[in-house]
């Protein structure tokens, strides 16, 4: 589990970790500001088109060896981004970067289902989602630590004894799989293409559209993430006909099968779109509407992880004394309502005002996440663990994505200055979040899963 627990913690934090270092990058590598997304862009897009190819290589060729590549990966790519002294180098290796991280996050969960007795899973599952949970918000504060006495070739050198150690102890502690490869699977090279095409086009698209949409987007701005989006769609359509006739298929149509699998993803995608209007949204609302410093507000926002950190064990010893629709239904019911709270906050709130609501959205993210994790690692035959570990992390990715791209449509069509953009944002997330808790309900009309 130490391995488990810094290799997704790695993963996640590298997705947002070179943020704040975006100007200075760009820079230092002469070129501007769009151009210098593409740092965090390459590592995004190749992170969501490769989970799930990696994680269908799991259940055939060993979820162990493919966790061990994609660390190797990871960390030589680390080196390469430490390295490089051009943008196109820089991005270059930050998609390797992203290869290698879609391995370790694509088997991730069926790993922690491997290490775990059934009995006790849930507590493995809930120590994984606070890790994956923490990481997900700590980046930018360990990358203000790192670059307030190093310069932002140090956010990658970090990885470089991390990424050694972690490989060190996967070789000697990481299990192999249980199950048997099912009989006369492969993995289709074109399913791959087609996969990785589709995520792309929809990913660029869907960040195109979120960046044209202000008034100064041109024609052809919108134009081409219009493109982008309807060819992402159509190539998802010939992909999904193939993955149809495939009895074990890239893309898991045959999990997506099981209903209560195919809500669980629902609510999914649903949450991680919420978490992500809100943790961008946030930060504006704090130092521009409230004018709290920015030590003030990361500390005031410190109150949603620190809160899934004291739930999320908790959480973990309830999962099979409760159905996990119920609990993922009460907790997004009080992530709903804690972000609406936040939405209707006056101007001048006090700090203990923001706090509790704060804490609020983070024990109903705690009562959600380890539940809806269990329900999608357990609901596959084990077999299929891989594939389901993908569609967990796809989710979650995609979840993020729309949320975003939905995102930049309302910061470019309202003021963010004088808060009305963030609320907007806040409103839309607890929207999205009620959402995502309708689903996770609905999951109770079915029989619970079975290992």
């Amino acid at each position: 589990m130490v391995v488990i627990i810094l290799g997704i913690a790695l993963c996640v934090l590298d997705g947002t970790i070179v943020n704040l270092a975006l100007p200075a990058i760009a820079r230092d590598l002469h070129s501007s500001a769009g151009q210098a997304v593409w740092v965090v862009n390459a590592y995004q897009v190749a992170t969501l088109a490769l989970l799930l190819p990696c994680a269908t290589l799991g259940d055939l060729a060993g979820y162990r060896r493919v966790y061990l590549s994609g660390l190797v990966l990871f960390t030589t790519a680390s080196l390469g981004c430490t390295l490089a002294d051009s943008l196109p180098l820089l991005a270059a290796a930050r998609a390797i970067q992203g290869l290698g991280a879609a391995g370790i996050m694509s088997v991730n969960a069926a790993l922690v289902r491997l290490i775990y007795p059934q009995r006790m899973l849930g507590r493995g599952i809930a120590i994984n989602s606070v890790v994956v949970a923490t990481a997900s918000v700590a980046g930018p504060s360990i990358a203000a630590g790192i670059l307030s006495v190093a310069s932002w070739p140090w956010l990658f050198a970090v990885n470089l004894p991390l990424g050694v150690a972690v490989l060190w102890l996967g070789f000697r502690a990481l299990p192999q799989n249980l199950a048997t490869r099912p009989s006369s699977a492969r993995l289709s090279w074109l399913d791959v293409l087609l996969n990785a095409l589709m995520f792309s086009l929809v990913f660029l698209g869907a960040a195109a559209l979120g960046i044209s949409s202000g008034n100064s987007a041109t024609s052809l701005d919108l134009g081409g993430g219009v493109a982008m989006l309807v060819g992402g769609v159509l190539i998802g359509v010939v992909y999904l006909r193939r993955q149809l006739k495939q009895r074990v298929p890239l893309f898991p149509v045959d999990l997506l099968r099981i209903p209560v699998f195919a809500l669980s993803m629902c609510t999914s995608v649903a949450s991680f779109a919420a978490q992500m209007l809100a943790y961008i949204a946030l930060p504006f609302l704090m130092l521009d509407s409230y004018g709290r410093s920015p030590l003030q507000a990361g500390l005031l926002i410190t109150a949603w992880p620190l809160s899934i950190v004291v739930v999320a064990p908790i959480v973990g010893r309830m999962i099979g004394r409760y159905p996990d629709g119920l609990l993922g239904g009460i907790g997004l019911g009080i992530l709903a309502t804690g972000l609406a709270l936040l939405a209707a906050l006056p101007a001048q709130p006090a700090n203990a005002d923001i706090v509790w609501r704060m804490a609020l959205c983070g024990i109903g993210f705690a009562l959600f996440q380890s539940p809806n994790n269990h329900t999608i690692v357990t609901t596959a035959p084990r077999n299929r663990s891989g594939g389901a570990g993908g569609m967990l992390g796809t989710a979650r990715l995609t979840g993020q994505t729309v949320g975003a791209a939905l995102l930049a449509i309302v910061f470019s069509s309202t003021n963010v200055h004088d808060g009305r953009g963030p609320v907007i944002a806040l409103a839309l997330a607890a929207c999205f979040a009620a959402a995502a808790g309708a689903f996770s309900t609905l999951r109770l009309r079915h029989a619970p899963a079975t290992d």
